[in-house]
């Protein structure tokens, strides 16, 4: 079975325009569980523009309170995310190589140019209890360096199938990323997705796949959550998760 994991960056990103408190991260943390979804995601950046440090802890406890439901924590390992990841321990931690200032994570690791910075993090972050994963892209021959920095998983990076979906590069497109996650599957590392999945590209996805151990889906969800409703929404990604039809036709 793939896991969802909701990525809740949006709703502060919204709760940050006035300083009225709502909506509240932790609300729709519980909204999402009650609906069904596997695990909570947020990524904090430097500059608190969405997920601000308290939203960790106190979602964090949300999750916490709620057994088997995983908490993931998305972020470039600077010092201030391993404080948060030393101070909430969560399930998984996904390291993705984005400057500070990017608007959204939209470019995998170059493990070995960066193996030497990995390593010890990696080796840190398990010792807390956290699974590991890098943000990658479709890259089958970079797998053999994941699994040598001893990351346990990777999240590939999924922007370049949203764009081609539906396009004449829809299934040249979806063979690169499946041969990379055979590639992985073949060294040892389980396989996440996220980055501009929606309940339109999600099936075709998944069921090219041999293995999907998640996928984490943030701005889909909530922008689907303003006609439907947050449950709803993530009811339906939970239904695309199930339906191993043709994407087009299952619409």
């Amino acid at each position: 079975m793939t896991k969802l994991s909701i990525n809740l960056n949006k709703v502060a990103l919204l709760r940050n325009q006035r300083d009225v408190g709502y909506p509240s991260v932790t609300q729709a943390a519980e909204t999402a569980i009650a609906a069904g979804a596997h695990g909570i995601t947020v990524h904090p950046r430097p500059d608190e523009r969405h997920i601000r440090r308290h939203d960790v802890f106190d979602t964090a406890a949300v999750v916490k309170a709620h057994p088997g439901v995983e908490f993931n924590i998305e972020g470039n390992p600077f010092d201030d995310y391993m404080a948060l990841c030393h101070a909430t321990r969560p399930d998984q931690a996904t390291l993705v190589p984005d400057s500070p200032d990017a608007a959204t994570s939209d470019n995998g690791w170059d493990v070995a140019a960066s193996a030497t910075r990995l390593l010890p993090i990696i080796e840190e972050l398990q010792e807390w209890g956290c699974r590991v994963s890098l943000f990658m892209n479709p890259e089958p021959a970079a797998m053999t360096a994941v699994a040598a920095v001893g990351a346990d998983r990777i999240e590939l990076y999924t922007g370049p199938w949203a764009e081609a979906f539906g396009t004449p590069n829809e299934a040249a497109v979806l063979k690169q990323y499946r041969d990379a996650a055979e590639a992985a599957v073949q060294a040892g590392l389980g396989v996440n997705a996220g980055h501009d999945l929606t309940v339109a590209n999600l099936p075709a996805f998944r069921s090219a796949m041999p293995r999907l151990d998640e996928v984490s889906i943030g701005h889909a969800v909530i922008a689907d959550a303003l006609w439907k409703g947050l449950s709803t929404a993530v009811g339906d990604f939970l239904t695309a998760l199930s339906d191993e039809r043709d994407a087009r036709s299952a619409a």
